[in-house]
């Protein structure tokens, strides 16, 4: 089953980290685009509704004001880090920080407007057989 899935509040977030729980993420498929305030990133998530297949995946998160990265390598590193989970801290309503955490104690924070992110599957489950 292919997701697309949407977050406007920290329950919806959770959701999507969930499913997000284990992905692996290549350094180079992580980008801040600040004139649309847009953070975006392509991953392999594991699929275990359909079977556990990795299946490529793309989020992204509107409404970003900064970035920082916490022992996060460069773009141009072909290194792949592993999504541990996204979570959200409100700093004020309805702002907030948004935290990718990835192993090895690698972070990214997003301080955002509010909450606004979409995840959606990439391409269609492998056939079965």
């Amino acid at each position: 089953m292919d997701l697309k899935l949407l977050a406007f509040d920290a329950e919806d977030l959770a959701v999507i980290s969930a499913h997000l729980q284990d992905a692996t993420v290549a350094c180079a498929d992580m980008a801040y685009l600040p004139q649309e305030k847009r953070f975006a990133l392509v991953c392999m998530r594991q699929d275990h509704v359909g079977g556990g297949a990795a299946r490529p995946c793309g989020l992204h998160f509107n409404f970003v004001r900064k970035v920082q990265r916490l022992r996060v390598p460069q773009e141009e590193t072909p290194q792949a880090l592993t999504l541990i989970g996204v979570g959200f801290e409100e700093t004020s309503a309805p702002s907030g920080r948004v935290t990718l955490l990835f192993n090895g104690g690698c972070a990214i924070r997003l301080d955002v407007d509010c909450i606004d992110a979409t995840m959606r599957d990439l391409a269609p489950a492998p056939a079965e057989g």
